[in-house]
This record gives structure tokens, C-alpha cells and sequence, in this order.
């Protein structure tokens, strides 16, 4: 078993070289936090993460791929809504 402490780290270390701060809520599950140290700009937050399937590293490294396809698509979508705004 992966204990708290484990979790949080091994969290935390997928999503370097971003920083990435893991807590843990009062009802046991996480609240991820994930800043581009360049910019200072909050890149993902994440609250009410549910840890029992989190039991394997397989399940952690799913967990931190999902996120990171979900920054990198909110990421390509604000882009694109950039730059239509500057062609008008």
C-alpha cells in the first residue's frame, strides 16, 4: 500500500518541471495544484481527488496523464481563443 506521504510526492514529482503542490482535505481525498514557475500562473486546480483507486503507480501515472491532456487541451483552446480575438 502507497502511503499519503508516497502519493503526494510521487503526484507531485509527475508534473515537473512545473511546481506542483499535493494536499490532503480533511475527508481524505486531494487537492492538486499545479503552478509554471516562469509565469507564477496556476496551470491546473484540482479539488475532492478520490485516492482509493490510487493504489498503484500505474494508477498515479494515469491519474497525472489524464491531468496533464487536460491542461494541454485547456491550454490549446485558450490559444485559439486568443488569437481569434486578435484577428477581429
Amino acid at each position: 500500500m502507497i502511503s499519503a506521504l508516497e502519493l503526494r510526492h510521487m503526484i507531485e514529482c509527475g508534473f515537473l518541471p512545473l511546481s506542483c503542490t499535493c494536499t490532503t482535505n480533511a475527508d481524505g481525498s486531494l487537492m492538486i495544484k499545479v503552478i509554471d514557475p516562469s509565469t507564477g500562473n496556476v496551470e491546473l486546480l484540482v479539488t475532492g481527488v478520490s485516492t482509493p483507486a490510487l493504489t498503484s503507480s500505474r494508477a498515479i501515472a494515469g491519474l497525472i496523464g489524464q491531468l496533464r491532456s487536460e491542461m494541454a487541451a485547456r491550454k490549446t483552446r485558450f490559444e485559439s481563443s486568443e488569437r481569434r480575438a486578435h484577428e477581429r
